[in-house]
């Protein structure tokens, strides 16, 4: 939670040298993630195209993908700990500097035709996907608790540039990497080191001050003392603060029922001969949907409140399944729309859930608390891809949503839970 006010005192988050801070933390932080943003996005389908290629086998490309998961959620706790001792500037630059080299890692490993390094490259690459995750976060912390939402969904906004230009440079980093004489695939990880390295230079030299160092020292002179929480402390506290643990219960059953979907779609389009382009069409349509209209949503979760948003992601989801899984695989206008309301779903309780993790934590506990809740995070949408892929071959693209919409009917017998409708009424 923010540091007390006292009665006739205002709130020192509100201080001008506070909000100029502020104001610096999220262009920073928008900025890293427009570089982190590229960088990921265009290696996830180079990097599946080039184990593929090595091994000739599509169970190659998949683990690929998923190696960039594994390596996301193993290092979001260590990263928390780092924050939680050094401050968000060395947690996120070390990130972003960690995915550098993996995508170096693939570089080698696509000139050495070697299946094993491409996945330690992936699983390296995943560590900026985790610091691009805590980034949201790191916007929050000097930010007051009526703005905190907005502050974070402008940097879940920024990703949205990367997002979309990521793929879409396949074919001219491609090209890039010929003219480097190295092999095409390798092209893209040329343009992902260097774009996650600048990521970690604009953080080191402009995350000044640190956001969470310096809502630490305003704890201290509030209170007269601040207690440096260890990782144990931080995990222990969430027992305690049952909203933290239903904001990190919306974030991982979006991100489920997102995965599930999303992920099956293209295979379901392309059982019809649906055209690459208009799958990507349908997709690009899908991303639009998750970051877009993120701003909107940020001021939503500020102005109506957290829980409210949860419930409006909870029913946009569930409408997301029933009009994907209607849809025929040649319906390029409804699998639209239910991909586009499954990414605005997801970002409804993406948004909200993280707004309600960091208001309910105590702020030197937050680090700790967010780590873990990334780790959930990228765990639940690795297990639903892998759910998805089983749904998929034993039944049909319909089931599946339906599936997918399992954990989002069971997030919504939680919201329903009397402790959580009276929260509602005030935040």
């Amino acid at each position: 939670m923010s540091a007390p006010v006292l009665p006739g005192e205002s709130d020192p988050l509100l201080a001008p040298e506070v909000l100029t801070a502020q104001r610096t933390t999220v262009w920073t932080l928008s900025g890293a993630a427009v570089f982190g943003g590229v960088a990921v996005a265009g290696a996830i389908p180079a990097g599946a195209l080039l184990a593929a290629s090595i091994a000739d086998s599509d169970a190659a490309a998949g683990f690929a993908q998923t190696s960039g998961v594994i390596g996301a959620a193993l290092l979001a706790l260590p990263l928390a700990r780092v924050a939680l001792t050094r401050g968000r500037r060395t947690a996120l630059s070390l990130g972003y500097g960690i995915g550098a080299i993996g995508a170096v890692v693939v570089v080698i490993a696509a000139t050495q035709r070697s299946l094993l390094l491409v996945y330690l490259g992936c699983v390296l690459v995943g560590v900026a996907s985790a610091a691009g995750l805590q980034a949201r976060y790191a916007a929050t912390d000097l930010a007051a608790e009526r703005h905190r939402a907005r502050a974070l969904s402008f940097v879940v906004w920024a990703s949205t540039v990367g997002a979309v230009l990521g793929p879409n440079l396949l074919n001219a980093s491609g090209n890039l990497g010929l003219e480097l004489g190295l092999p095409q695939l390798a092209g893209p990880y040329v343009v992902s080191a260097a774009c996650l390295a600048v990521a970690a230079v604009v953080l080191w030299l402009f995350l000044r001050p640190d956001p969470y160092r310096m809502a630490m020292a305003i704890q201290k002179k509030a209170t007269g003392v601040v207690h440096h929480a260890s990782l144990r402390e931080g995990l222990a506290h969430l027992r305690e603060r049952p909203r933290a643990a239903l904001g990190i219960a919306a974030i991982s059953a979006g991100h489920i029922c997102m995965v599930m979907v999303m992920v099956m779609t293209p295979v379901h389009m392309a059982h019809v001969d649906v055209t690459l382009q208009l799958i990507g069409f349908v997709i690009s349509v899908h991303v639009a949907g998750m970051y877009a209209f993120s701003p909107i949503v940020g001021w939503a979760v500020d102005s109506y409140g957290r829980v409210q948003v949860v419930v409006i992601g909870i029913v946009i989801l569930l409408l997301a399944c029933v009009i994907s899984g209607a849809a025929p695989g040649d319906s390029i206008i409804m699998l639209g729309i239910g991909l586009f309301l499954l990414g605005l779903g997801w970002s409804c309780t993406l948004i909200a859930g993280s707004t309600m993790v960091t208001d309910e934590v105590d702020a030197e506990k937050r680090p700790a608390v967010q780590g873990l809740s990334d780790l959930i995070m990228n765990t639940s949408g690795a297990m639903g891809g892998i759910v998805a892929g089983l749904v998929i071959l034993w039944s049909t693209y319909a089931m599946l949503c339906a599936v997918a919409a399992i954990p989002v009917l069971v997030l919504a017998m939680l919201v329903a839970l009397p402790k959580y409708r009276e929260s509602a009424l005030t935040k």
